[in-house]
């Protein structure tokens, strides 16, 4: 069974080959199914191949075949539906669920939450992050946490935080600091003078105190996204 954007599409490939002989382009894919990024399109395009819909030919510009229709679609009048199980009973005091606006952002690589480690700016991977996340109109990126530092500010090893860009911040603020050009570390950020403290959050690990010059803030936490 197909999900209702996976039907959504297929029915706009085969309509598009019917029309043009051609398939449509990922990007053209987004738009149609109002997408954000083309990543949905290619988890959408790997889906539908691996229940065998379609096939991808290799060396090929928009090289995409359809095997077969699911047979819903080969109906006149077909139009692409939510497919639902069986209804049943909600738990007690279940909230309602509604459609969540989600952005894809980049995971810039791993943050020591611990001992200072040298600074990640290549892309590893996007993770999808709700669209109420996310603060202000600025720039975020995602970095995964190295290390058990801020582990009493709720921020384990493995979890992916959530960063607004800024060069700014106030007491208080947990950010990603640069450390002396080429080191990033996850901590709390105090000023103190002409110095900068770096605080950890577990008693393990001894606050840093550097010059401000030292110190180098490249954004601050709005978000943490943990995986079980």
């Amino acid at each position: 069974m197909l999900t209702r954007k996976q039907l959504e599409l297929l029915d706009f490939i085969q309509k598009r080959m019917a029309r043009d002989g051609v398939p449509p382009s990922f990007d053209e894919m987004k738009d149609a199914l109002d997408l954000r990024s083309k990543s949905g399109i290619h988890r959408l395009i790997t889906a539908l191949e691996e229940r065998g819909f379609i096939r991808r030919l290799a060396h090929r510009a928009r090289a995409i075949e359809i095997v077969k229709l699911p047979e819903a679609m080969e109906k006149p009048g077909f139009s692409p539906r939510v497919i639902e199980g069986d209804r049943k009973a909600p738990p007690r005091g279940a909230m309602a669920v509604s459609e969540i606006h989600a952005l894809e952002l980049p995971v810039m690589g791993r943050i020591a939450a611990g001992v200072p480690i040298e600074a990640i700016s290549e892309v590893s991977h996007h993770v999808a992050v709700p669209g109420s996340m996310l603060s202000g109109k600025g720039q975020h990126y995602a970095l995964e946490v190295k290390g058990d530092s801020m582990i009493e500010a709720g921020i384990n090893d493995g979890d992916i935080v959530v960063i607004r860009e800024q060069s700014t911040a106030e007491n208080g603020d947990i950010v990603v600091a640069l450390v002396e050009g080429h080191e990033a570390t996850l901590k709390r950020f105090r000023r103190r003078g002409g110095m900068i403290a770096l605080e950890a959050a577990n008693q393990a690990y001894e606050t840093r105190v550097l010059p401000e010059d030292h110190v180098k803030v490249q954004g601050r936490l709005v978000g943490l996204i943990r995986s079980y």
